[in-house]
């Protein structure tokens, strides 16, 4: 927890001349005794190619710091040209606003500044040499970038000493708004490719169950009771011929006549059991 919240920043003259004084009304709050003063600094980013051109434009102590809301005017030297490489003096540029307590920076706060001339002839057709007293800047002040480190503070005996460490990758850290949105449309994406994948499966099964022969059911009961009708009928009449050897050959013949009619019979009745059934698995495909 920082004991020393920023509440607001609010740059007093926005747009000015390049080379006039940055003037900061700052406003924070302190939860409890500091036993040492906070350290401002603005610090001018002057090349977006190298550090080598950065320079601490002025930095201020503030304290002791009373406990509760505080509020102050931090003024600061406009940029020395002479470290400013000549084509970077125009164009879009950035400031930094840190505060730090003991040599440790707690917090920072980044600024766009865009530097051209104050008529449009000379931004369509700018001179070779710049000329200052034509340029203005424009800190883009409803955009800042703020970023905050957690130090230890009196209170906290325990922390290390050098937290945190240096942190420059804190600038590069996406917003959280795009990241995650990007991971709840991943999200959607995957259950979406779940659900489609459980569909087909659904459906596999489906057709493979609709595909299958019935062996359950009315049908399949009365073609197995006629199946067995027939072997009864088979098996009656080898036995009434074992059983009446003495019988006369006319009469062995008239049985076996009765027998063969059987015979015929019997594929009558397969016949007729044949499109029964056909009509009745149809009849189940069509239903499925």
């Amino acid at each position: 927890m920082s004991v020393v919240s920023l509440l607001g920043v609010k740059i007093l003259n926005n747009p000015a001349p390049f080379d006039a004084k940055y003037q900061f009304e700052i406003t924070f709050e302190c939860l409890e005794p500091l036993q040492k003063d906070l350290e401002w600094k603005l610090t001018y980013v002057g090349s977006a190619t190298s550090s080598e051109h950065d320079q601490e434009l002025d930095s201020l102590l503030v304290g002791p710091i009373p406990v509760g809301v505080n509020k102050f005017i931090f003024e600061a030297d406009s940029p020395d040209l002479k470290r400013i490489p000549t084509s970077e003096i125009l164009g879009v540029t950035v400031i930094l606003l840190s505060c730090s307590y003991d040599d440790r920076e707690f917090v920072r706060v980044g600024y766009y500044v865009n530097n051209e001339y104050d008529n449009e002839e000379m931004n369509d057709d700018p001179p070779a040499k710049p000329v200052i007293e034509k340029v203005r800047r424009n800190i883009l002040a409803e955009k800042p970038r703020v970023t905050r480190f957690a130090i230890k503070w009196d209170s906290e005996d325990s922390a290390p000493a050098e937290f945190p460490p240096e942190q420059p990758e804190a600038d590069a850290v996406e917003d959280d708004g795009t990241a995650y949105g990007a991971e709840e449309a991943e999200l959607e994406a995957a259950e979406a490719e779940a659900e489609a994948t459980e569909d087909v499966k659904e459906n596999g099964e489906d057709e493979e169950m609709g595909g299958a022969e019935d062996t359950s059911g009315p049908a399949a009961a009365k073609a197995e009771d006629e199946e067995s009708d027939a072997g009864s009928e088979d098996l009656e009449a080898e036995s009434s011929g074992s059983e009446d050897e003495d019988i006369e050959e006319e009469e062995g013949e008239g049985e076996a006549d009765e027998d063969m009619d059987m015979g015929e019979d019997a594929p009558q009745t397969d016949a007729g059991k044949e499109p029964h059934m056909q009509g009745q698995h149809q009849g189940e495909v069509m239903v499925h």
